[in-house]
């Protein structure tokens, strides 16, 4: 059974990612940074990115980006702790009704520009019941703890940006597997309070206008759904 939800996992990411590179950065880049890094690495698509181009042509070419929602995918148990040393789990997804979920690196600049616009996003909807997650991809050191360089940068980059969300280091399952899909940085996805993926999954980074108007989308079929 768990491997069977690992499979499905890495399928879901996998198919959902593929070609969808706008506004971001290869999970190539910078593999040498850490062994977690380097793992996703084998796996990426062999594209270099321009910021400023993507982010000119990025409303033209949003679709490229965004696939179809699925049915809910259970993300399983797993236990991460964030760049402080505070537990996430499986459970902590229960403290809301959506929690938007954003894969990033501290050496791509796209997912570095979009935080002050994520933490704002974080302090504007929790009164409708959505939280902010980070997940910092290469502070792993790919045997469940943390890389210190790409750790102390992490520190630096929630300090100087002023977000207050949690950026997790990912545990040495990679999230039962679902972060091996991973294809390029910034990606984005939604998690609901039973701790299923939901929703569509996104690659690139976004305007604050631009995401809200999303996790509204969202969070509104969400409640549809139910």
């Amino acid at each position: 059974m768990k491997r069977k939800m690992r499979k499905n996992l890495i399928l879901f990411l996998s198919i959902l990612l593929f070609g969808t590179l706008l506004a971001a950065c290869s999970s190539k880049e910078g593999s040498g940074d850490s062994p977690a890094a380097k793992e996703n690495s084998e796996s990426a698509a062999d594209t270099d990115s321009s910021a400023d181009s993507a982010e000119e042509n990025g409303a033209e070419e949003e679709s490229a980006a965004e696939t179809e929602s699925r049915d809910p995918i259970p993300l399983g148990s797993f236990s991460m702790e964030d760049i402080d040393g505070n537990l996430f789990t499986e459970n902590s997804f229960a403290d809301y009704d959506l929690t938007f979920v954003n894969v990033f690196a501290t050496w791509c600049s796209p997912c570095i520009r979009e935080i002050p616009d994520l933490e704002e996003l974080h302090q504007n909807m929790k009164d409708k019941g959505v939280n902010v997650v980070g997940i910092v991809l290469d502070t792993a050191d790919g045997e469940g703890g943390a890389d210190p360089e790409a750790l102390e940068t992490a520190k630096l980059l929630a300090e100087e940006t002023g977000a207050t969300y949690p950026f997790l280091i990912p545990d040495a399952g990679l999230m039962n597997g679902l972060l091996t899909g991973v294809q390029a940085v910034p990606t984005s996805f939604f998690v609901d309070s039973d701790g299923n993926l939901v929703g569509n999954v996104y690659t690139g980074s976004r305007s604050l206008e631009d995401w809200t108007e999303i996790v509204n989308q969202e969070l509104e079929a969400l409640e549809a759904a139910q």
